[in-house]
């Protein structure tokens, strides 16, 4: 009798650690901080002061956020890993332009955050504005930073859609993503499975080709926070401004708005 008793309230004591376990909280809301350039001036919509990023990732620092690699938050939608943690936020950036290898890398050091780099490989060594196979490798080497496809040359697939016949248009399609990828894997030696849509712009039937090509996770341009409740072939990412400063910032961070939808 003795026994049956003690049993009984190791099961009351331990019942509640092991509902626990089974059943894991799945709730989050991660924002995706999408960057494209910096520099000391603000040269277009897409430029960011260099100070500004700066001031950005002192803030995440100094008010108890902690920057994630983007593939810990696609792993809980592959259902390899946990849901990410509470104020969990991500960095990415887009195009692969030369002030990530001047602007960005230095402070992605200083302050030990990851990145991940969307690549579309037709600039890579090619236009002055791009960074080059050598520099990519280089970040590379600081294992903060992970590069994924962007497509092959950037197309509007809205527009390429209208001008080309459908032939025209699947082959396009088929190559934008499979060259990339390619060549990504071939330069860098990483494994590519993700895919940043360029403007941001996608269909069902995009998403479909993307998959069948072996990419498991897309991302588009929409003003709000990663949750469970997202398809993992439409992401949304944050479209981060020179404009986004002081409680601008704070407000993305908390999901309060602040932003409209996107359009570059």
């Amino acid at each position: 009798m003795k026994f049956r008793a003690v049993f009984a309230f190791l099961v009351f004591m331990l019942l509640p650690a092991i509902v626990s376990a089974s059943h894991p909280p799945q709730g989050f809301n991660v924002p995706i901080l999408l960057y494209h350039r910096f520099g000391t001036t603000v040269a277009d919509s897409m430029t960011i002061k260099t100070s500004v990023f700066e001031e950005h990732l002192k803030y995440l620092r100094d008010n108890g956020y902690k920057v994630i690699p983007l593939r810990q938050v696609v792993d809980f939608y592959l259902r390899k890993g946990p849901p990410p943690p509470p104020k969990s936020v991500v960095i990415v950036e887009d195009d692969a332009h030369k002030s990530v290898y001047t602007d960005m890398l230095p402070l992605a050091k200083k302050y030990r955050v990851p990145v991940t780099v969307f690549i579309y490989p037709s600039a890579v060594s090619n236009a002055k504005y791009a960074m080059t196979w050598d520099q990519l490798r280089e970040l590379k080497k600081t294992g903060l930073f992970d590069f994924q496809s962007h497509t092959f040359w950037h197309p509007n697939f809205r527009k390429e859609r209208k001008k080309l016949n459908p032939v025209e248009y699947d082959k396009l399609v088929e190559s934008q993503l499979r060259k990339s990828r390619e060549r990504i894997e071939k330069e860098l030696g990483v494994s590519v499975d993700m895919l940043a849509w360029p403007f941001g712009i996608y269909s069902d039937d995009l998403l479909r080709r993307a998959g069948s090509l072996g990419y498991r996770v897309t991302f588009t341009v929409e003003p709000r926070h990663a949750t469970p409740a997202d398809r993992v072939m439409a992401l949304p990412r944050y479209l981060m401004s020179n404009g986004d400063q002081g409680k601008a910032f704070a407000q993305i961070l908390e999901g309060r708005g602040g932003k409209r939808n996107a359009v570059y």
